[in-house]
């Protein structure tokens, strides 16, 4: 895969992951800093390493499978393999400034 396309799918990638929303923080799931990294293979497997806001959000379940499901549906990816980590945890400082902006923080 030529270093361009992998630009192109990275941004939509972007994208689709800003039109997620934590279902408890008016947010999106990249501005908040949920999502560590994306990688995309030579085979179009995209890797994600994500977190949670908290370990025990009852909401994960949903988050995880929207994720997937979203992720899957971008042009340019065949596979996407999606791992959940609290390490580091989460915290209010890994917010976008817009995220911080939009929540008063700013």
């Amino acid at each position: 895969m030529e270093a361009s396309e992998k630009l192109e799918i990275e941004a939509r990638l972007v994208g689709v992951l800003k039109s997620i929303y934590d279902p408890e923080i008016p947010v999106n799931i990249y501005d908040l800093g949920l999502i560590y990294d994306i990688s995309i293979d030579d085979d179009h497997t995209v890797r994600i390493k994500m977190t949670l806001t908290a370990p025990n959000c009852p909401m994960a379940d949903q988050l995880i499978e929207e994720v997937k499901y979203k992720v899957l549906g971008t042009a340019g990816v065949k596979d996407v393999d999606l791992k959940l980590t609290f390490n580091p945890p989460w915290d209010k400082n890994m917010l976008s400034d817009e995220a911080k902006l939009e929540l008063g923080l700013l």
